[in-house]
């Protein structure tokens, strides 16, 4: 089964985006994350529904943060890409009548439930100021903006 890396990945573009001067397209965006450019725009687009991001068409146009990075925490982006689901794993229901099966399932319910709630407050906990600035000491900005080799010119 296919990882929903959404989350990951525009959390990335967010990090980038604010080290950034000016706007970076959907294309340039895509090129970075090896992307479609229309996966970029769907993507960008809840983002921007949410407040997160400001966009503007045209020549010299394209995407911007225009939030706050100490009032957005990562909770936030993923309630803007309409919560993708937390885990691959589920429940059979193969054969629901069969009380092995049931036994297993409330067992696997109930572990899911305690790890996703765990998950959701610790990202609840995390703002993108906060990752930014890990990822300034990581890489410091005299090192250049990493974006910007992805931006036409």
């Amino acid at each position: 089964m296919r990882r929903d890396s959404r989350l990951s990945r525009a959390l990335h573009v967010l990090l980038h985006m604010a080290r950034h001067d000016g706007p970076a397209t959907s294309a340039a965006i895509g090129k970075m994350l090896n992307a479609n450019p229309a996966v970029v725009r769907r993507t960008m687009g809840g983002l921007r529904d949410a407040g997160y991001v400001c966009s503007e068409k045209g020549h010299g146009g394209g995407w911007k943060l225009c939030c706050d990075l100490n009032a957005v925490t990562l909770h936030d982006i993923y309630v803007a890409l309409d919560e993708p689901t937390i885990f691959a794993l589920g429940v059979a229901i193969d054969h629901p009548e069969c009380l092995a099966e049931q036994v297993v399932n409330n067992a696997l319910k109930d572990a899911l439930r305690e790890a996703e709630t765990l998950l959701i407050a610790r990202l609840a906990d995390v703002t993108l100021a906060d990752l930014a600035g890990e990822f300034d000491q990581k890489y410091p900005r005299d090192h250049g903006d990493p974006l910007a080799s992805f931006v036409e010119a």
